[in-house]
């Protein structure tokens, strides 16, 4: 029996390092992103230059074109008729077999 509890221990101890270094990880990773200074940059690189903007022309001459008049719009569709919206559909128990 004892040799069980021999064993217990060394797996305990193992675990206890690697415990002890992910809590070192988790540390050193918090330092790095809340308490570490950061770099200040210059503010002639932070400057960013922009492309001049260019004039934006609609062409609405495409509009007249003798194609787009002989075009017709689609008819309306129709919405379903009330009395097809209080008829019973499915069956009731759709889960039973045919």
């Amino acid at each position: 029996m004892a040799i069980v509890f021999i064993e217990q221990q060394k797996t305990q101890r193992i675990l206890i390092f690697v415990f002890l270094l992910v809590l070192l990880v988790i540390g050193y990773v918090v330092w790095q992103g809340f308490f570490k200074k950061t770099e200040e940059v210059p503010p002639e690189e932070t400057q960013i230059s922009l492309p001049a903007r260019e004039e934006v022309k609609i062409d609405f001459s495409v509009l007249s074109n003798p194609i787009l008049e002989k075009l017709q719009p689609f008819l309306e569709i129709q919405p379903f008729k009330e009395t097809a919206l209080t008829e019973k559909l499915g069956r009731e128990n759709p889960f039973i077999p045919y």
